[in-house]
């Protein structure tokens, strides 16, 4: 048998032999793939690394200036804030929820359907969801779902005004008050008969119900009550009397009039079909009539989703849509192993399923948990389509994670890459132990 002898000395055995060449060959797989981590991961990282102790320009060494200005800057500590936020709250609530979702779709028929149509979302692209969900936030009720269904149960409840646009007509009696509400600016005495015109109220936009008003301003008022008649002063086609209750003109019915007798309410009423309302049983002497600030009120227009204060949880809110289902297939595959016996055991000693899910299901499936937690806390500090696209720009600020201001800072107008390049290093460092957390996770579960 032929043995070649080494430059050591040592023997070459066929053994010997046969590794080395498996080790060379492993070389040539994995070194394109070397080549390309170095290129596109080690690399920027250690270049990064350099041009964070450079200035805007990249020609003067600041030292560690950009690290100190990242504490300093007022909109960099903000966005820490939101990436804190979200580190915080979303992946807490992506756990909690994968981990209900997968329990009950056990219970049901229509389990693989029902995760089909969860983890659906996965497949849309975060530039794409950031498009649906700045649509589902739109504060307009006619364009954004969610304000439309705000102002439908808003409505359902409380009843809106029919006259938002409607003002009184100038200089014929009516005065308005700050707050909105209008009152006749002399004092109507009792067995008077008043006309409040208004004007701004599109002939479209008038109630269904709405009658002439002509008739009712010519009823004479008893003694004791007041009189009057709440009319559109404009007649359709030209040709009216301002101040005057024209043939044509149509009331304005579902108003509240009150009637105010030193600085209290001594009667109220309800304009009719054809505008008009009275008073009856008031006591001698002289009234305001005022009509409410709340005839008048503006419709409910829903919430403002991405305003400053609700932007950061709305588009946390876009996220769980995005990953809820990630969270709960992965969990759902943990749960699918777990022994049953155990499961049985305790359903046989008694215990209900809430005891079961809290005292069993969840202590077997914590390393499946952790997993999961940690590769979303990872994720959720590289967030950034989702905050540039839904965030309008006035709130853009308010909504900025660090991704979002190192990209703004050093291509977003900011041109400063120097305290980019420094926020990129921060944002590595606050990644890197829960990479390093993750990796050892698996090593443990792996042996």
């Amino acid at each position: 048998m032929a043995v070649t002898v080494t430059k050591s000395g040592h023997a070459a055995t066929p053994r010997r032999r046969a590794q080395r060449r498996k080790r060379n060959i492993a070389v040539v797989f994995v070194l394109p793939a070397l080549l390309l981590l170095g290129a596109l991961v080690v690399y920027p990282v250690l270049f990064s690394a350099g041009r964070s102790l450079f200035d805007a320009s990249g020609d003067r060494f600041v030292g560690g200036d950009n690290y100190a200005e990242i504490f300093s800057d007022p909109a960099t500590l903000k966005a820490i804030r939101n990436s804190t936020i979200w580190v915080v709250v979303a992946p807490v609530l992506l756990t909690g929820l994968g981990l209900v979702l997968a329990v009950l779709t056990e219970k049901v028929r229509w389990a693989t359907a029902f995760k089909l149509v969860l983890f659906l979302p996965m497949a849309v692209s975060f530039l794409a969801a950031g498009i649906i969900f700045r649509l589902v936030y739109e504060e307009d009720p006619d364009r954004g779902v969610l304000n439309a269904v705000a102002v439908g149960v808003h409505d359902a409840f409380d009843d809106r005004s029919a006259y938002p646009t409607a003002r009184a007509r100038e200089n014929q009696g009516l005065a308005r008050d700050p707050g909105g509400t209008y009152r006749t600016a002399d004092a109507v005495g009792s067995g008077k008969s008043i006309s409040l015109g208004f004007v701004g109220v599109a002939p479209d936009k008038m109630p269904a119900e709405a009658r002439p008003a002509h008739a009712a301003s010519l009823a004479a008022a008893a003694a004791d009550e007041v009189r009057g008649v709440v009319y559109l002063d404009f007649t359709p086609g030209g040709g009216g009397t301002p101040g005057k209750v024209d043939p044509a003109e149509k009331g304005l019915p579902g108003m509240s009039v009150e009637a105010v007798r030193d600085g209290k309410v001594a009667a109220t009423a309800t304009t009719a079909a054809d505008g008009s309302f009275n008073f009856r049983g008031l006591e001698a002497g002289s009234y305001t009539v005022r009509l409410p600030a709340e005839n008048f009120a503006a419709p409910y227009q829903g919430i403002s989703w991405l305003g400053p204060a609700l932007v950061t949880p709305a588009i946390i809110g876009a996220y769980l849509w995005i990953w809820t289902g990630f969270s709960m297939v992965l969990i759902a595959a943990g749960l699918a192993a777990l022994p049953r016996d155990s499961l049985e055991a305790a359903r046989m000693d008694g215990a209900n399923e809430w005891q079961i899910f809290r005292k069993i299901t969840v202590p077997l499936l914590t390393p499946v948990l952790t997993v999961v937690f940690v590769t979303l806390v990872i994720n959720v500090m590289k967030v950034f389509d989702l905050v540039y696209i839904i965030a309008p720009g006035p709130v853009q600020e308010e909504a900025n994670v660090l991704a979002t201001r190192m990209w703004l800072v050093s291509f977003g107008g900011g041109n400063n890459q120097g305290l980019g390049s420094a926020l990129s290093v921060l944002l590595l460092l606050l990644v890197v132990p829960a990479m390093i957390f993750n990796v050892r996770r698996f090593r443990r579960s792996g042996k």
